[in-house]
């Protein structure tokens, strides 16, 4: 059995549900998962992020010590995914990292459609760490918080798919990807709509994506590098409540 533990590294409570994932689970992979006690209530800037980072790196350790196989981080701007990854020795995934560089195997060029313009940078800038920047033809926006997503619903579908079709016949998109993991479950509608309109287009939706892959990581028996990756040496840490053992 493989176990995933997803971290959605936020504060707002009911803001995941695993009943959302639980069409991914089999006789072989099960998930748990945690939020923050400290942090943002949700991820919009590089600002939230910062904010998110260092209650992600406890829950990455203490799903390590509970026996998960693999960690997903349940946002988009990747928050403490290095951090996390120098502290654990199981895989810690990333959906941004891990959806551009499918995107970027299933096209030429891929668009990103997220929530907010303040959302764009950081996205940007992680295309560029992640090494496919050329292949990004472009960054849209629903302009909807990401704590209105589920009241907003009927509007963030119409949206995404409006915005998708901008992408593929503006920007030349041959892949679209969803750029929050708020968007789950909104994959099929938005592939549906761009088929209505003439265009065979893969549309990627972040958290299935990653579970697969993430899934694929661990049955292999694989691990990011400690070379690259490597635990950080044991010293002093004042204010924040880390535990000992990783560190």
């Amino acid at each position: 059995m493989t176990t995933i533990h997803l971290i959605t590294p936020v504060t707002t409570r009911g803001i995941r549900d695993l009943k959302e994932i639980a069409h991914l689970e089999s006789p072989s992979l099960s998930f748990t998962h945690s939020l923050l006690d400290r942090g943002p209530s949700s991820i919009e800037s590089e600002f939230d992020e910062a904010l998110a980072v260092p209650d992600t790196i406890v829950r990455a350790i203490e799903a390590e010590q509970a026996g998960a196989d693999a960690i997903i981080i349940d946002c988009m701007g990747d928050p403490g995914l290095k951090a996390a990854r120098e502290v654990v020795k199981i895989p810690v995934l990333g959906p941004s990292e891990t959806s551009m560089h499918l995107a970027a195997m299933l096209g030429q060029k891929f668009s990103v459609v997220t929530v907010l313009n303040s959302v764009k940078p950081m996205l940007a800038n992680l295309a560029r760490v992640y090494g496919v920047y050329e292949k990004l033809a472009s960054i849209l926006v629903v302009d909807i918080p990401v704590l209105e997503l589920e009241q907003r619903f009927a509007e963030v579908q119409s949206a995404l798919a409006n915005s998708a079709l901008q992408a593929v016949e503006r920007d030349g998109a041959d892949v679209i990807v969803l750029g929050c993991t708020g968007f789950l479950g909104c994959a099929a509608a938005i592939e549906e709509h761009l088929q209505s309109a003439g265009h065979d287009i893969p549309v990627i939706d972040p958290i299935p994506a990653t579970v697969c892959v993430a899934e694929a990581v661990a049955k292999a028996g694989l691990r990011h590098s400690k070379r690259t990756y490597a635990t950080p040496r044991a010293k002093e840490i004042i204010g924040f409540n880390i535990p000992r053992t990783a560190v």
